[in-house]
Formats: C-alpha cells, structure tokens, sequence
C-alpha cells in the first residue's frame, strides 16, 4: 500500500497539474469506488460538477482535494490506487520531453533516473480512450494549451480497496494547517482520526513520544497505528525500525524516552529520502499522478530482504510476524527483547 512518501508524491502532482481547474463533467465507469459517499454516486456527481480545485493537501496516506465551495474531494489509494492526469499543459510538456525531473522533491540539482519506460500509456489525445481498471473520470473544463481531446483526471485502481468521495471540511483541532500542501487550518470531517505525520512541522513529537512510551504493544505496531503518528506502513516501519537499530517487538514501555525519539527521526529520514527518489515502487500500480514511477526500492535496507546480508554488519536478515504484519529486521543489528526470545 502507498506511504506518506508515494502518497506526497501524487499530491505535488495533483497540485501542479489541477489548482484552479474546474470539473467540467464526472463520468463513472464503475460506482464501488465511491462506496463511502454520502448518498452515493450521484451526489459525487452533483457535489463536484462545477467545482474548482484550490489546492491538493496530505496528512500521512490520506490525500484530498479542497474545492471552492468548502468542501473536498478525498482519495484513498488503497492497495492499487492510481490518480493520473492526462491533456494538461503540464501532463503534454513532460511527455513530448520525457523530463521527469518535476515528478520529484528532492534536491533540483541531484542526479535524475530517467523514468520514460516506466510510464503508463497516456489517452490524453482522445478523451474516449478508457485505460483498464477506469472507475471514474473527471473532465476538466478547457483551458489554453490543454490537449486537443480535453484535459482529464482518472481513477485507476485494479484492487479497488481505496476510494473517492466529497465531504465536509471541519476547523483542525489545534488550529494548525490541515497537512501538507495548505495553510488553510481545515481537514475534511472524516479525516480528523489521523495524527499528524513525521513530515509535517506541527507534529506534537513529545506526545507522540509520551504515547508510544505509555503503550505495552510492540513498537512497531505503535509506529502503524496511524492515530498516533499517521504516514508509516510495513515499509517504512521495517526501515526505521533497523536505522534506529530497534526490534519491532520491543514493548513501547521499555523504550526509553531518547531511543524513541531517535527511532521516530530516524523514520522521518528514511521517508525524506524515499520521497527524494518519487516514492518506493515495485511494480506498475505504484506511480505519481503523471505516471512515473519511483525508485527508492533500490535503497531498501530490509524491507523485500530476508534472508540477504545486513547492508550495516553482513549478517543474514531475518523475517518473523508481528500483529499480523511481517517484519524483517537484523539478528545482529536489532536484538531482540528477552521475553520474546525462544
């Protein structure tokens, strides 16, 4: 499933591409994405035709779309889930350049991995092309420089464990910004059980601190619970779990209070560097909103590994489960807490 990392990723592109668009029309090619909506497919209709896009905001996995009337359009990726833009200036340019330099956040001036193959076919020119797995679609009103068959954006999700629908804003409840790509200190009604992100400068990190250290669970079921501290999944987890040299079993009440705090930096590096490389992709579902795809699987330390050698001291990785969630870590690099010791 998508992380913060592959999540912004999509979110820089959604606000590149569709601020200041409005929806023109809404076509749905299959309603079960739109499960969630209140009064289902035809009020998604209804609520968005006619609508402007005013920016593209993400707190941890969760990404939404504010509109001009107050509201938002919330996506959830889910498993599989994929928000492509197609026909817009920006879409055309990067396609006739093959420059995939934009899809990234990281540092301008670092090397760039050319991502032209791994792009997904583009249907830009004939706005009755359907990609396999369109659920929904949504047309963008005409501007100068858009393509000839019109500017869209596509819900493509095979899985279809994720989702779109629009919803009410509410004022955040400590004033702060909602996420990630606005100031506006608003968050959509069904979004405010997520904590803040590891990314995101208005995290409380001595209460989520305090949270972790007053909990008897394993951290690394403490770091994937997305109300404490929202954005990590299984991959990160495993990640951060190993830069800060900690099993994923030890209890959050045997953390002391510096080694929590190293593991929840070392995390957020983990994920800065991952969202410098556009994302971890291993496979075609994991792309950005022009379709490009991200590399930082290249530079996974356990993640995908067990039973390679520790890229730190050589030893061979391991794999084991933890609350249902596999977790690869180093026998020798992570020892492992004496009560879960066979």
């Amino acid at each position: 499933m998508p992380e913060l990392p592959e999540v912004e990723t999509v979110r820089a592109g959604l606000a590149r591409h569709l601020t200041g668009r409005m929806v023109e029309r809404v076509e749905i090619f299959d309603p079960r994405p739109l499960r969630r909506q209140e009064g289902g497919a035809d009020a998604f209709v209804q609520r968005l035709t006619g609508r402007t896009f005013t920016a593209a905001v993400r707190r941890g996995k969760f990404l939404w779309l504010p509109l001009d009337d107050g509201a938002a359009l919330v996506a959830h990726l889910g498993m599989s889930g994929q928000l492509l833009v197609h026909g817009t200036p920006g879409a055309l340019a990067a396609r006739e350049s093959g420059d995939d330099a934009h899809a990234f956040l990281g540092d301008p001036d670092a090397p760039r991995v050319d991502l032209t193959a791994t792009r997904a076919p583009l249907p830009a020119e004939d706005p009755d092309a359907r990609p396999r797995h369109l659920r929904v679609r949504l047309h963008l009103s005409p501007i100068a420089g858009d393509a000839p068959g019109g500017a869209v954006l596509d819900l493509v999700d095979q899985r279809m464990f994720g989702g779109l629908r629009v919803t009410d804003m509410v004022p955040t409840a400590d004033g702060a910004p909602g996420g990630a790509g606005s100031l506006a200190p608003l968050i959509p009604a069904d979004v405010t059980h997520i904590a803040r992100d590891l990314l995101d400068p208005h995290l409380d990190r001595p209460a989520v601190v305090a949270k972790m250290r007053h909990s008897n669970r394993a951290v690394k079921t403490l770091l994937l619970d997305q109300g404490i501290v929202s954005g990590i999944g299984n991959i990160y987890a495993d990640e951060g779990l190993w830069a800060a040299r900690v099993h994923g079993l030890r209890r959050g009440s045997a953390l002391g209070p510096r080694v929590t705090a190293r593991l929840l930096d070392a995390t957020g590096e983990v994920m800065e560097r991952a969202l410098a490389a556009g994302g971890t992709s291993f496979d075609a579902l994991y792309v950005d909103a022009d379709g490009a795809a991200g590399f930082f699987a290249r530079s996974l330390a356990v993640y995908g590994r067990a039973g390679q050698e520790c890229r730190r001291c050589g030893a061979l990785l391991r794999a084991e489960t933890i609350g249902g969630r596999s977790h690869v870590f180093c026998p020798r690099c992570q020892t492992r807490p004496r009560s879960a010791r066979a």
